[in-house]
């Protein structure tokens, strides 16, 4: 009999499941109790693999989303599952999406996050996999008036092997300088953050509307001219 397969549109891909692997690959994520920066190392180094983390957009979204699963899922392609773990910042928003394709393609899945996320009741992805969150006052960067990196940037830097960003705000800015200044591996995909959302924002706060879109990190690094 023909195998009936199961289709699941994600932000304009289509990606194939075979029956029954929807449920398996997307249960709801784990909370591990580790909320520090030691605590999620130690189990890091336990896992054995190569961590990967994706940075990048979160509430300003992607301008194109179906470019961000294709940039994505290239890299992932270059990627061996058995012995790689891929990381984001566990919640469903924009670079969010990377989770779900990961899981499709076998890789372990994990999320560090800051506690304002679980204060605020943000929703998690459902294939973020083992999520940390970590006792933090902001959602991550520097803390104010410091060039110290708040403990959940700090986290997600110090257990990656390699960052990759596919656009990005204030906070994968931080989180990519820290690592390349590290000499970890890193690598920069050019991405638009939504023009509506961020012409909304703008809206809403009274600024004048935005006319570049490259995000914080895209236009730290065009400055910089690497």
């Amino acid at each position: 009999m023909p195998v009936t397969m199961t289709l699941v549109c994600v932000l304009g891909a289509l990606v194939l499941f075979p029956p029954g692997d929807t449920e398996q690959q997307c249960l709801a994520p784990t909370i591990s109790g580790a909320a520090t920066v030691q605590a999620v190392r130690s189990h890091f180094q336990k896992r054995g693999k190569t961590v990967v983390t994706f940075v990048g957009y979160s509430g300003a979204g992607y301008e194109d989303e179906a470019a961000l699963v294709a940039r994505a899922g290239a890299v992932l392609d270059q990627l061996d599952p058995a012995r790689t773990l891929v990381n984001i910042g566990a919640t469903i928003d924009g670079i969010g999406a990377v989770y779900e394709l990961a899981r499709q393609k076998g890789f372990e899945t994990t999320g560090i996050v800051s506690s304002q996320a679980r204060t605020s009741n943000a929703t998690l992805a459902p294939c973020a996999g083992t999520v940390f969150f970590i006792e933090d006052k902001s959602w991550g960067g520097l803390l104010d008036g410091t060039q110290t990196l708040s403990p959940t940037s700090k986290t997600i830097v110090e257990v990656s092997d390699r960052v990759v960003a596919i656009g990005g705000g204030d906070v994968a800015r931080e989180e990519f300088m820290a690592a390349k200044a590290l000499g970890k591996k890193t690598e920069f995909f050019a991405a638009d953050m939504n023009h509506a959302i961020a012409q909304a924002r703008a809206a809403k706060n009274a600024e004048p509307a935005p006319t570049d879109f490259r995000g914080a990190l895209g236009v730290a690094l065009a400055r910089s001219g690497k």
